[in-house]
This record gives structure tokens, C-alpha cells and sequence, in this order.
């Protein structure tokens, strides 16, 4: 396949017509045209639809642009860099990080990578929804505990622990009561919250009050004393450790895992792998008592 070809068709897509792509590079119409024709006799394709006032992809061209797009743009960048004679990360990175991370750490973060990596245009988008990488074009995704992908790779550099707590005034009822709860997200049915104590495992009874949609609401709710609440250790360690709130028991089950993930089928490029290393040296261990500490540096 011809990758000057394949170079103008992309132009052309993203342009959304050859006279916009042909004014934005200064090319001629007419070759970028031929080009594109070359193109489609030798997939023997339509890529693009040609009637009516603005150009379309077909959907094999939109299947085309989209796996070769980045790419193309990744193989520029390797052929500057090998011609410059430097691997200097440069261009644009996006990331797409979950939202109570984006709200505790990835301020700091991003500040820090972007002095270090001045000509790296970070751009962060904060959604705990599953993104498709390539189809939203995104460099580098960061999910919680996230499901087996095969298109996908990466690495654990976070590790955190939920513990039950509860502000330090809060009365416990004598009688076995339920507690009232606060919890994340969509409202749960009463049940027990078990736990784990330096005494041995312990269930409290809750009755879910308070629903929120994130843990940082939820945390300032449980300091109010609204109720009990399930939170992640780091988040609420210097509540803990001046006396606002108290531990109720560490939640059983897993670590929470927060992975920074990349597509397996992509160039690692400069700025992918220099994040990786900035994210590696911000969090050598990975513990929670490190991001307590992140948060408070």
C-alpha cells in the first residue's frame, strides 16, 4: 500500500473535503484527489462518498481513518526523532483518568509532568466510563480495577484498601440498630458491612440513607456524621490520623488496583512511555500510605 496515499487520504478525512485539506497544506487539489483515487483502485474501496455539498466517509473509510490515523502520526513522530536525533517525548498526550483520582492527584501530577516534559501538550479528560482508546483517541487510559481486555496493556502503579468509618462523634446504638450508611452510587439494600479489626472480623448492620455519585461527597458526609461509609484508606488517612474520624474495620476482599493502560496494537511512543516512567517514579511502591502522602506533599 502506498503510505503517501494513504497519508493524503487521511488529510482528507480529516479535513472533511480536498479543498480544506488542500488550503490547510498547501498541497494541489487535484493531486490529493488522484491520490485518493489510486487509493480506492487499489483496495478497490469507496472511501468516501461524493455526492452532495460536503464529502462523507463511507463506513469502510471511516474504518480505514480510524485505524491509520494515529498510526501514520506515530510513525512521523519516530521518523523526526530518529532525524533529530532525540527521543524527546513532544506532541500531544491524552489521558483519560477516573474521576475521584482526577479530583485528589491528577492536578498535581499533570503540573509536575508538564514542567518536566515542556514540549508534551497534556490533556486530561476525567470520566469513569469505559472508553474505546483508538475510536476516541486517547494515548493512555486510567481505570480502577479494570476488566480483562485483550486490546489492551499496562501496568498496576496504585494500590488502596477500603476501610468502614465514621465521624469520631458518632454514637453507636447499644441496642443493635442498624447504622444509618452513606454510599457511592445507586442505593443498596440493607446488609451487613463486614470488616476486619486487630480483634478479628466484625459485621455492622447499616441501612443505607445517603446516596452519592462520589467518594469525595461521601467522605464529607461521613465527617459531617451523617452515618457510616466505605471509603479508600488514602483518602480519609489524615482524617484518621487527627482524630476526625475513626476505623470501623478494613473492608475484606482484594486490593483496589489502579492501572495505567495503552492499546497492544500501538506504537509505545515517547510521550506514552515517558508518562509511565513519570507515574513509576511518583509511586516507586505503590502503597496507599504513598498516594496518602502524594496528597499531602
Amino acid at each position: 500500500m502506498d503510505l503517501l496515499a494513504l497519508a493524503d487520504f487521511n488529510l482528507v478525512a480529516r479535513h472533511g473535503g480536498f479543498g480544506r485539506a488542500s488550503r490547510a497544506a498547501g498541497r494541489p487539489k487535484a493531486t490529493l484527489s488522484r491520490r485518493v483515487a489510486e487509493l480506492e483502485s487499489h483496495l478497490d474501496l469507496r472511501l468516501f462518498e461524493r455526492g452532495g455539498r460536503k464529502l462523507k466517509l463511507t463506513e469502510e473509510g471511516r474504518a480505514l481513518h480510524e485505524r491509520t490515523r494515529v498510526l501514520l502520526s506515530e510513525l512521523d513522530e519516530t521518523a523526526a526523532a530518529i532525524a533529530s536525533g532525540s527521543q524527546r517525548p513532544r506532541g500531544r498526550l491524552r489521558i483519560s483518568a477516573p474521576l475521584l483520582f482526577s479530583q485528589i492527584g491528577m492536578g498535581k501530577l499533570a503540573a509536575r509532568f508538564s514542567l518536566r516534559h515542556p514540549d508534551v501538550r497534556l490533556e486530561v479528560t476525567t470520566e469513569d466510563r469505559s472508553v474505546d482508546m483508538v475510536d476516541e483517541g486517547y494515548d493512555l487510559v486510567i481505570r480502577v480495577n479494570p476488566p480483562t481486555d485483550a486490546n489492551l496493556v499496562g501496568r498496576v502503579f496504585l494500590r488502596d484498601r477500603l476501610v468502614m468509618v465514621a465521624a469520631a462523634a458518632l454514637e453507636m446504638p447499644s441496642d443493635g440498630a442498624p447504622l444509618a450508611a452513606i454510599v457511592r452510587g445507586a442505593a443498596e439494600p440493607p446488609s451487613p458491612w463486614t470488616g476486619i479489626t486487630p480483634a478479628g472480623r466484625i459485621e455492622i448492620p447499616v441501612e443505607p440513607v445517603v446516596n452519592l455519585s462520589s467518594m469525595i461527597m461521601v467522605r464529607d458526609a461521613a465527617l459531617a456524621g451523617a452515618g457510616v461509609a466505605r471509603l479508600p484508606i488514602s483518602l480519609v488517612s489524615r482524617d484518621l490520623a487527627a482524630g476526625r474520624l475513626r476505623s470501623l474495620g478494613e473492608i475484606e476482599g482484594p486490593d483496589i488496583t489502579l492501572w495505567a493502560l495503552y492499546p497492544t496494537r500501538r506504537l509505545l511512543n515517547a510521550r506514552v512511555s515517558a508518562f509511565l516512567d513519570f507515574l513509576k517514579e511518583a509511586f516507586p511502591t505503590g502503597t496507599p500510605d504513598e498516594l496518602a502522602a502524594f496528597l499531602t506533599d
